[in-house]
């Protein structure tokens, strides 16, 4: 069992930055594949990007490739997203999601424990 708990959203500037944070409470935290989604007003929750436990191996939306950065800090129980170059489109509400597999897992079905989400703006 793992609770998430995610942090640093906020209103930002387009072409500004935001660095979100999940921190995972539990003692397996090394052990999960971690991953980040978001959803839109009226639209459904995506993918956004992942690391897996077993070699920090990452995987991104192709939206996002370039400007978004996935890492974990195990001891800190964390992980990250770091946000850079935003555009309005990236309004959403973002969410962390944890998978007990050692995959790479884009799907929602994967993912085993999510946070309450964190809401970032981005104003044009």
């Amino acid at each position: 069992q793992v609770q998430l708990v995610e942090s640093g959203g906020g209103l930002v500037q387009a072409g500004g930055s935001l660095r979100l944070s999940c921190a995972a409470s539990g003692r397996t935290f090394s052990q999960y594949t971690m991953g980040w989604f978001r959803q839109a007003p009226g639209k459904e929750r995506e993918f956004v990007a992942t690391i897996t436990s077993s070699d920090d191996t990452t995987h991104y939306a192709d939206s996002v490739k370039g400007r978004f950065t996935i890492s974990r800090d195990n001891a800190k129980k964390t992980v990250y997203l770091q946000m850079n170059s935003l555009k309005p489109e990236d309004t959403a509400v973002y969410y962390c999601a944890a998978d007990d597999w050692p995959r790479i897992s884009i799907a929602e079905q994967g993912y085993d424990y999510w946070g309450q989400g964190t809401q970032v703006t981005v104003s044009s």
